[in-house]
């Protein structure tokens, strides 16, 4: 018998439509493909709970799921909106079902603001294209959701927002210089929740896509002086992703293995199946 995984969209309607709209997919339906790559026996299902009047599973119904995965978002934790409450409420039905739970970027963040944590913004600004040297903690080189990944490495991000103060039971896995939080575990009313602060679902396609979307953005930000740097930029990491031997293009952006090759970028995602997900089916009882 398959996974059951249920894969939770972070993005209001308008953010998941310009997604889609540029990409050809919703961050969650690029997600559960990601998921599918490690995982080809799962079915995912989608839920948006940023949406008023959203069909939802409660704690009962998320316990049905083998996992839970939470995809990036546009929103900011701090703007307490209605769409980012019934996220958090949401956030702490996955925690009380105790279903193995899982997120990138904003999944982190939400798990750690429903738990109790605050999330704020940078102070030294977004983290755009490249998480790097990234370093497991003194915990984190012996957990499971690490399991694979050296000394450092580099994994696709863009986030303004961080994980400032982690909830109280929070084991922090990885840093870098630009985020004290860049991988944890957080215990919750019952449930725990495994999450990165970049994005390992992300595809170098999928990444300029974004980055695309955001140039005039990004030039306010001093990432690019000009409409045709970022454009350059970004049709770099396009060709890269067609032809990921290109040396020479992997060499000027700085790009390292760990990032050209799918299987190594979406380590955590397959740590989280093959480490969490299917010891708990087992454990439960669903093998």
């Amino acid at each position: 018998m398959g996974l059951r995984l249920l894969v939770v969209e972070g993005n209001v309607r308008e953010a998941r439509e310009a997604h889609k709209a540029s990409y050809g997919k919703t961050s969650s339906e690029s997600y559960a493909d990601a998921l599918l790559e490690v995982a080809p026996d799962a079915i995912c299902d989608i839920c948006l709970p940023a949406d008023e009047g959203a069909n939802l599973p409660d704690p009962a119904g998320l316990e049905s799921y083998d996992g839970v995965a939470v995809t990036g978002s546009a929103l900011n934790m701090y703007d307490d909106t209605p769409p980012i409450r019934r996220q958090l409420d949401f956030a702490r039905a996955c925690f009380r079902s105790a279903t193995p739970f899982f997120g990138s970027c904003w999944g982190l963040q939400l798990a750690a603001a429903a738990a109790g944590g605050e999330v704020t913004k940078n102070p030294l600004g977004r983290e755009l294209g490249v998480a790097r040297a990234i370093t497991a903690t003194e915990a984190g080189r012996g957990h499971k959701l690490l399991a694979g990944r050296g000394a450092a490495w580099d994994a696709p991000c863009i986030h303004l927002d961080i994980v400032a103060g982690p909830p109280g039971e929070t084991t922090v896995l990885a840093r870098n210089a630009f985020a004290e939080v860049q991988a944890a575990e957080i215990r919750h009313d019952g449930g725990v929740f495994w999450g990165v602060q970049y994005h390992p679902e992300y595809s170098l396609r999928e990444l300029s896509v974004i980055m695309r979307r955001r140039i005039p953005l990004l030039m306010a930000e001093g990432f690019f002086a000009t409409q045709l740097d970022g454009l350059r930029h970004c049709d770099a990491y396009e060709t890269l992703h067609a032809d990921p031997g290109r040396r020479d293009v992997a060499w000027a952006l700085g790009l390292q293995p760990e990032i050209l090759d799918p299987a190594q970028r979406l380590t955590e995602i397959r740590n989280f199946v093959e480490h969490y997900v299917r010891p708990t089916k087992s454990a439960r009882g669903r093998a």
